[in-house]
């Protein structure tokens, strides 16, 4: 009886993960809060814990409130989501606004704590507690995607740290924003891999569609500017670095091309793209493509 009432120090936010109650102890165990296995057993007779962020209002309560408060909590989140082929800053600008933040704050958490430039979130719909700060945000969303990260590096039997995983995500986020659907990408990859082996640019205008250009067109004043490592105009192979945040399906499509000698591709009448293996072919579509 004495346990039951003893003091629990909480976070007034607390996030509970789904699952049984036994995860739920154990994650906020993980979190620094001072609950035990026996609280599960005891959490069963109550009911079943909210999921997700959770308001639990006090710092500190008795065992047996706070365990009852877990089960009652209204929550306390907004769905923010990552699209795949976006650009880090337009995600952050969109979130400031969504979200009423500071983009500057958001900005400088995420060169803080980020471990590229681009291509460290993974695209996802995430809960986030509604009073969480820029820099709070920026380092549970980073958290969050370095694990599926992991996770994803891990089926490809790839180290996530390693410059191999950082090349592969880099080719991804091209074909990311040059594939016109899922089932393109698996041929944006291959006309990658061709180019880059006979020594060819990638010549390709989806690398310039970096941070805040993300949506604009590419014009040959830009092509003949632009000096950065995302010129693939002017520079051979890949940018040293992503051009936006990845799906699964780009990733896959960077380590599974399919097995053609296609050099070239323009977007036809339709939408989708048409290949080619020559120039003078490829010249030819681009001039039925403006018919």
């Amino acid at each position: 009886m004495i346990y039951l009432f003893s003091t629990v120090t909480s976070p007034k936010i607390v996030y509970i993960p789904q699952g049984s109650v036994f995860k739920s102890i154990s994650h906020l165990q993980s979190e620094g809060v001072n609950v035990h296995k026996i609280d599960a057993f005891i959490l069963r007779f109550l009911g079943q814990p909210q999921q997700g962020w959770i308001d639990v209002k006090e710092v500190q309560m008795s065992r047996l409130e706070y365990l009852y408060t877990l089960t009652t909590a209204k929550a306390v989140s907004r769905a923010v989501t990552i699209i795949p082929g976006e650009t880090t800053e337009i995600f952050l600008r969109q979130v400031a606004e969504d979200l009423s933040l500071d983009i500057g704050k958001l900005r400088e958490a995420y060169d803080l704590h980020a471990r590229h430039k681009e291509g460290n979130f993974v695209p996802e719909t995430y809960s986030i507690p509604n009073d969480f700060s820029e820099e709070n945000l920026i380092v549970h969303l980073l958290n969050l995607s370095d694990k599926k990260m992991k996770e994803m590096a891990s089926e490809y039997n790839l180290q996530p740290d390693s410059d191999k995983w950082l090349q592969i995500v880099t080719k991804a986020s091209v074909i990311q924003k040059e594939a016109a659907s899922l089932s393109d990408m698996p041929y944006v990859s291959s006309v990658i891999d061709n180019r880059i082996k006979k020594g060819m640019r990638l010549q390709m205008d989806g690398t310039l569609n970096y941070g805040e250009y993300s949506h604009q067109k590419v014009t040959a004043r830009r092509i003949r500017t632009d000096t950065t490592p995302y010129n693939t105009y002017k520079n051979k192979g890949l940018p040293t670095s992503p051009v936006c945040n990845v799906s699964k399906e780009a990733i896959d499509a960077a380590l599974h091309p399919k097995h053609t000698d296609y050099l070239y591709f323009v977007r036809g009448k339709n939408g989708e793209h048409v290949y080619s293996s020559y120039f003078s072919t490829h010249h030819q579509n681009i001039v039925n493509a403006t018919k």
